[in-house]
């Protein structure tokens, strides 16, 4: 990308400033007119996106590992999605489905049904969000069931609704000062291999998860009084933590033999993020109902339910909706976006991406004894910061150090984790191999500065 001529490397050090094109003080409106509890990220303000690189207000070329939170699998602004866009805009941009039809909703929704796992019948209900996608599958599994609790796991992330906060197992940011939230949300251990619980084997922690989910049963809430058990496939904001195989499996025979909906969540794992269309396909589980989001749209606000077409229609006629939900514009983006996975090969292309960053990050930890871990499913990876290998106690403030290092050098990249000290790798399927390599050798750079090697 080289847009108005500017030239896309990066300046290692350079001042990095908040002033738009006009030289306002973008960073002092911003503070003005944005609420304290929207996170602050650095200060930098997008001009121009393309592919894997995006154009600031400062002058600067950044390369993009954060992918808007993994929604840009295809990239920012493919052409084909921008095409589909303003095609559509030059159409209809709104009717709401429940009160005037239209035909790209139909067709999203037959094309998701083709391409997420499930050799039964499916329907799909289409809505803005991710939290919003959430609430309703909770809303079908307790139609369907005539049950009123849910399951989560302790470090998963849902949303940030009030029923969706109340899924959340992590405290800080999300959660304080904001309750009393929803009941009957009832919460067990996700197996975290690199933290096993005191006194659990590693190899004996997707056990240990199990017998927490039979435990709750005899001393908290009854099996049969449990409506749904929600899961991510790798945990997203808890820190890209990848089960041992077998897990989603095991949940998936102990909701079959109780009755319960099982909803896996796939809005962060989904669409390629883990080397499969959806995470769930490692293990060849069929969920009763997946969630959908993210790369889903582009960036346009689109998610979705799908899931067993029975369950699908439990509520009654009113029971779903939302003036916004599938809008049309959003629906032609996804259909373009569904085309370029297809055309280009992404979910491949995503396999490859996988190949070079899991060596060139261990390589990494060979040099840095700051990185206590490195993990991840398929391109999904990151590598979890701590003070010593050996205890194992996390570093957030190194975290930071080496996050800041990252885009003062010209890379945007997010952290993660339940102690905020892991960094996640969200790059778009769509990045060269050289935007690739110059995105590794930035971040080696900030790891030499916030995290010396040996």
């Amino acid at each position: 990308m080289k847009p108005s001529g500017m030239p896309i490397e990066a300046k290692s050090g350079a001042k990095v400033t908040a002033k738009g094109e006009r030289g306002q003080d973008l960073l002092g409106l911003r503070n003005l007119v944005v609420p304290a509890g929207v996170t602050t990220p650095p200060p930098v303000f997008i001009v121009e996106g393309r592919g894997a690189e995006v154009r600031a207000s400062d002058g600067r070329a950044y390369i993009d590992f954060a992918a808007g939170i993994g929604v840009l699998g295809v990239g920012h602004c493919h052409p084909k999605v921008v095409a589909a866009i303003k095609c559509q805009a030059e159409a209809y941009l709104h009717t709401s489905f429940p009160i005037l039809m239209y035909e790209p909703y139909l067709t999203l929704s037959q094309r998701l049904i083709a391409v997420t796992p499930g050799s039964f019948p499916k329907k799909t209900f289409l809505v803005n969000s991710g939290a919003e996608a959430i609430e309703n599958a909770a809303k079908l599994a307790r139609a369907w069931t005539r049950r009123p609790a849910v399951i989560a796991f302790e470090g998963a992330f849902h949303g940030r609704t009030l029923f969706t906060l109340s899924l959340t197992g992590k405290l800080h940011p999300y959660k304080g000062g904001f309750g009393p939230f929803v009941p009957d949300v009832y919460r067990v251990p996700f197996p975290y291999p690199y933290r096993p619980p005191v006194g659990v084997r590693a190899e004996d922690i997707v056990a240990h998860s199990l017998d927490a989910i039979e435990r709750l049963f005899l001393t908290t809430v009854s099996a049969d009084q449990v409506a749904a058990l929600v899961v991510e496939p790798v945990l997203g904001e808890g820190g890209f933590v990848v089960p041992p195989s077998g897990f989603l499996a095991a949940l998936r025979d102990l909701c079959r033999a109780r009755g319960i909906v099982l909803i896996v969540d796939e809005i962060q794992t989904g669409f390629g993020r883990t080397g499969r269309m959806f995470a769930c396909e490692h293990e060849g589980v069929e969920p009763d109902l997946i969630v959908l989001g993210k790369s889903l749209a582009a960036g346009m606000p689109l998610a979705a339910v799908v899931g067993r077409a029975d369950m699908m229609d439990a509520a009654s006629a009113g029971g779903l909706g939302g003036t916004y939900g599938g809008n049309p514009v959003a629906c032609a983006a996804a259909l373009a976006v569904l085309d370029v996975y297809e055309e280009e090969a992404l979910v491949r292309r995503a396999q490859r991406l996988a190949g070079a960053l899991r060596p060139r990050l261990e390589e990494m930890m060979s040099r840095y004894p700051a990185i206590g871990e490195v993990r991840g499913l398929g391109p999904m990876t990151a590598i979890e910061l701590v003070k010593d290998r050996r205890t194992r106690i996390p570093a957030p403030e190194v975290t930071s150090r080496v996050l800041e290092s990252c885009w003062r050098r010209g890379l945007i990249i997010l952290k993660a984790g339940l102690y905020d000290n892991v960094i996640r790798v969200h790059v778009p399927f769509v990045i060269t191999d050289d935007q690739l390599k110059k995105g590794l050798d930035i971040l080696d750079a900030a790891l030499a500065e916030g995290a010396p090697a040996r």
